[in-house]
């Protein structure tokens, strides 16, 4: 997918938790296509009701009031459906979730107070939602091995910048990802005296497998349309057997591997 693949039924289907901006912009763009076939309409419907639940009836009549295509939406919300069988999950899911942006902003406030070139490997969620891979709320920024002592020493910066971003600093040790890694970071624009770099996601993935955590497997589940399944086989093989050594981490690998493929963990 990435970034890029934002129509609506994409992002219904591949987007675990549903940013109401990103929401009310597909749904617009589905109208403008003129592609409303009966289903179509149907996910409309539900979307806005969704979005009413979360933000309340003023805002979303603020919104129709506002866009273009206001009128032809409320059109859609407006019809009755005889569907029984729509979208359940879609209440649920409609939440503020941690964007790209957010993330952003927070290193360009923490660059204001590092006053030498720094370096931040960064793994986890956030490397997937910084490549456009997840969409989803988090509060941790999951660093490779250690946060900078110059950073992790200024307790009352980072309690700002938790309160103002919901977002946190930590940490996790390189040896929870594959093989040869550092080779295949992104490398981020340089923000001030920061220079981020992302850990690949397949190396990601792969560094979730053997995780019994929900949420964990959540983003496995989202990451499987994404990725080329053929070089995930090649990267396990290659760079990852030594994650699933210990036998209660490649138990859980397998059924992981199992439940997200249909078939046993590659050998």
């Amino acid at each position: 997918m990435t970034a890029a693949t934002k129509d609506l039924w994409s992002i219904y289907r591949l987007r675990q938790q549903l940013d109401p901006r990103d929401l009310t912009r597909a749904i617009e763009e589905q109208v403008r296509s003129g592609d409303l076939d009966y289903r179509t309409r149907l996910l409309i419907h539900e979307c806005v009701d969704a979005l009413r639940d979360y933000w309340g009836h003023g805002r979303v009549a603020d919104w129709l009031t506002a866009s273009p295509v206001g009128r032809d939406i409320e059109a859609i919300w407006q019809q009755q459906y005889d569907d029984d069988v729509g979208f359940p999950s879609l209440r649920r899911r409609v939440m503020d979730v941690t964007s790209p942006e957010m993330i952003a902003g927070f290193f360009r406030d923490l660059s204001s107070h590092v006053h030498r070139p720094l370096r931040l490997c960064i793994g986890g969620s956030v490397a997937c939602i910084l490549m456009g891979y997840l969409s989803r709320k988090t509060e941790d920024i999951d660093i490779v091995d250690e946060v900078p002592a110059e950073i992790r020493s200024q307790h009352q910066l980072l309690a700002r910048l938790q309160q103002r971003y919901d977002l946190q600093l930590g940490h996790f040790q390189s040896h929870y990802l594959p093989s040869g890694w550092e080779q295949r970071l992104h490398s981020q624009a340089p923000v001030g005296q920061l220079q981020v770099w992302l850990v690949d996601v397949y190396d990601v993935f792969l560094s979730k497998l053997n995780s019994k955590r929900d949420k964990d497997m959540d983003d496995l589940v989202r990451l499987v349309p994404q990725l080329d399944k053929e070089v995930l086989v090649h990267r396990l093989k290659t760079s990852a057997q030594g994650l699933f050594a210990p036998p209660n981490l490649r138990k859980q690998a397998e059924q992981n591997w199992y439940v997200l493929f249909g078939e046993p963990l590659p050998a």
